[in-house]
């Protein structure tokens, strides 16, 4: 998320309460995930063993809860809790903004653009031209559609991240991390029904030009999808992942998160993808493995009685 205008790191320590280190005068531009955090980001490490990747990560500002030396160019937010003092700064620079109307006022629709009864465009959406949205398809605020778009009945676009903080002395014990990215659907993508497209927790969600969705399919938050991919029914990818362009999933296919499957890929349906794929190959299998070698293990699994009946005689 960017803001609106640069913030000074004075007015960001006094604001979440922490100790400042560093330049006081330094201006903070935005607030980002690590993973996505560009210099003048505002980002933030709760536990000791991402410490060192997060301070040499591209952030300038960083919120913590132990007292470290900065490296050259940093600036040091120390404070018991850098969750709540994230999901603070998120609370205060975007705010949840009540509907008044089903389509905002501050949405901006491009010409030939048709929409169906029952949709909900949210605050400062904007949709390009000649797209269709059919019947009860809900854009969150902040998101972007690109040009002859096509979404389906139910489709949700922009829904919160699945992201919390565990509590375990607490009788409720998620937090959760508020979510201030958006979703981006690129130019020429279609959206089947009651899919789901998650808003990034602080960066963007994007589906690249011309890549089709079918029925039920989930992307988390974060995720990058490429141009020209085909997503059948059922297909959930979790977040932060990266699907290169021209990929091919099949129904049920399941992805974990903070991975890539490279350019080009296809995977049969009901696979589980639980690392990085290289482009270019065909996968089956939970955990997948290569198609060819994954469907001779399965005939040779097949055979076990054949086999184990000649051993023994019979």
């Amino acid at each position: 998320m960017r803001f609106e205008t640069p913030i000074e790191a004075a007015w960001i320590a006094n604001f979440i309460d922490a100790k400042l280190i560093g330049d006081a005068e330094a201006m903070a531009t935005g607030i980002n995930e690590i993973h996505k955090v560009v210099a003048g980001d505002i980002s933030f490490v709760d536990f000791e063993k991402y410490y060192n990747k997060c301070l040499q990560s591209a952030a300038t500002f960083i919120i913590i809860n132990k007292e470290v030396e900065a490296p050259e160019g940093k600036v040091l937010f120390v404070c018991e809790d850098p969750f709540d003092a994230y999901v603070k700064l998120v609370k205060r620079f975007r705010p949840f903004e009540p509907a008044t109307k089903m389509i905002s006022d501050s949405a901006v629709i491009g010409d030939g653009t048709q929409i169906q009864p029952g949709v909900f465009v949210g605050n400062h959406v904007v949709i390009g031209k000649n797209c269709l949205i059919h019947a009860n398809v809900a854009i969150y605020d902040h998101c972007i559609i690109g040009d002859n778009v096509i979404l389906h009945s139910g489709v949700v676009i922009g829904s919160d991240a699945f992201y919390y903080k565990r509590r375990k002395e607490r009788e409720v014990q998620y937090d959760k991390l508020e979510s201030c990215g958006r979703a981006i659907i690129h130019d020429d993508v279609e959206i089947g029904a009651g899919s789901v497209i998650d808003k990034g927790v602080s960066g963007d969600t994007i589906i690249g030009q011309g890549t089709k969705l079918d029925n039920s399919v989930h992307i988390g938050h974060g995720v990058v999808v490429g141009k020209n991919c085909l997503f059948a029914a059922q297909v959930a990818i979790a977040g932060k992942t990266t699907i290169e362009d021209e990929v091919i999933l099949w129904g049920q296919v399941g992805v974990n998160k903070d991975l890539t499957i490279g350019k080009g890929a296809v995977v049969y349906a009901q696979s589980g993808v639980g690392g990085t794929l290289e482009g270019g190959k065909t996968y089956f299998g939970s955990p997948v493995e290569d198609a060819r070698t994954k469907m001779r293990e399965l005939n040779w699994v097949k055979r076990i009685p054949e086999i184990w009946e000649k051993i023994n005689g019979k």
